[in-house]
């Protein structure tokens, strides 16, 4: 996700804030007459008047609201109170809980992705997972933000969670200790060949300043000069619009990173690099970026901008394809409308929304035993109910390939295990590098 407080509030907010809860309001937008508000003020009186139950107010608004929301994409909401709180604490990336991104899919709780070294990632919760069940209470059909609720929780109490994981049999039951998710937005480790692995767990503030600074460390750390660099951004769900713009920067000497475009002309923005860090902070060094299905919107933006401009090989699986802008714009001091102004594209001018970013090589996660059975039912964009529709129509068969068929791509987890390596996309990116960096220097020579 990424937000802009700034898009154009105010004018989003006049039309958002034409809808009171007064006669005249339903019936009259900006002196006009409007049938359907009259419709919908004539359902909610009548609702009023003949329901069962005596109703509140305040929920029926918020019925009404919510119900427009979700008729536009998956991604557009209405947000007060506790959800708006939820939204910004994980914004700052402090807060309690379990640390995993979740999306309401047909009335189920699906994983989209759990951050890397959180209380579930530890306890082996996977992208693609449905949450069916909370300290077993069924909890299909609940508010996405209901449910968060009751996985938030003071650090140290345990939960347990019903697993229904597509390609096994039986439901699994975890139980997860909720800790503080402070997660570290870059972590960075030095490889044999003088490679540099830094991963980046999300976009949250400063990533642009941490990555640079981890650079910093591992050329330190290797005597001065770098090989080769992994960017890891899989499992990576987005963040901030600046962020991704900022890391992209780092390694782009020039040239577009991105452009967003909305309903008109005027809505359409381009970013530029040289506009955060100047030139190439790693020029000369070969790069791969790995990416997979729980890479999204943020990372999407970098890996398809080091792709375009042909500064990074992208490696590992197709990313999520969320290739919208969500900009928050407030409504009252306790209350803003999460609504999506706008496309992004890559700098060759490709939609990343539903297709996501294409690897260069599709290299498969074989050291996870469960892989082969999940990509059957993989949870991307796509499979959104009411997603944005991509303006070049995709073929489902080429989407949902991972290269798994390819005679390269044969061995088992099992037999990988015997070999000591326990992440094969980073395995088979580290491999490749390392005869990137034999060539560069028989070149040398």
């Amino acid at each position: 996700m990424k937000f802009l407080p700034a898009l154009r509030a105010s004018a989003l907010l006049t039309a958002v804030a034409l809808l009171p809860a007064t006669t005249a309001g339903f019936a009259q937008v900006e002196g006009r007459t409007a049938p359907e508000f009259a419709k919908l003020y004539a359902v909610y009186q009548r609702v009023k008047a003949s329901y069962v139950d005596k109703v509140d107010d305040d929920v029926l608004i918020k019925g009404a609201i919510d119900g427009m929301l979700a008729a536009l994409d998956p991604h557009s909401s209405y947000l007060d109170g506790a959800a708006l709180q939820r939204l910004e604490t994980m914004i700052d990336g402090n807060y309690q809980g379990l640390g995993i991104s979740v999306q309401m899919h047909d009335g189920a709780v699906k994983v989209v992705s759990p951050f890397k070294g959180s209380p579930a990632d530890k306890a082996g919760i996977k992208a693609g997972d449905y949450i069916t069940h909370i300290d077993g209470k069924l909890i299909y059909g609940l508010e996405l933000d209901e449910a968060v609720a009751q996985m938030r929780g003071k650090a140290g109490t345990s939960i347990n969670l019903t697993i229904v994981r597509p390609g096994r049999d039986e439901p699994l039951e975890l139980t997860v200790t909720r800790g503080v998710i402070e997660l570290e937005p870059v972590t960075h480790e030095l490889k044999d060949g003088k490679i540099g692995v830094i991963s980046v767990n999300e976009f949250s503030r400063d990533v642009g300043n941490d990555v640079n600074n981890a650079l910093s460390a591992l050329r330190a750390e290797a005597g001065g000069e770098l090989n080769g660099i992994v960017l890891d951004l899989r499992r990576n769900p987005g963040g901030s619009l600046d962020e991704a713009i900022a890391l992209s920067d780092l390694f782009l000497d020039d040239g577009q990173i991105v452009s967003q475009r909305g309903r008109s002309a005027r809505d359409t923005i381009y970013y530029d690099a040289e506009t955060v860090f100047p030139g190439d902070v790693a020029e000369d060094v070969p790069m791969i970026v790995l990416i997979d299905a729980g890479s999204a919107s943020a990372s999407e933006i970098v890996a398809g901008a080091l792709q375009d401009q042909h500064r990074a090989l992208i490696m590992g699986q197709r990313s999520f394809g969320k290739g919208s802008v969500q900009s928050l714009l407030p409504l009252t001091q306790n209350s803003a409308l999460k609504l999506t102004t706008a496309r992004y594209y890559t700098p060759s001018g490709r939609s990343v929304q539903e297709g996501g970013i294409e690897p260069d090589i599709r290299v498969p996660q074989l050291s996870d035993p469960d892989a082969a059975k999940r990509a059957k039912y993989s949870y991307r964009e796509s499979d959104l109910r009411g997603h944005l529709v991509n303006e070049i129509e995709l073929e489902d068969k080429e989407l949902e390939s991972d290269n798994r068929d390819d005679p390269r791509f044969s061995a088992t987890a099992e037999e990988l295990e015997e070999q000591g390596i326990e992440d094969y996309q980073l395995h088979y990116a580290l491999n490749t590098l390392r005869r990137a960096g034999s060539a560069v220097m028989s070149a040398r020579k």
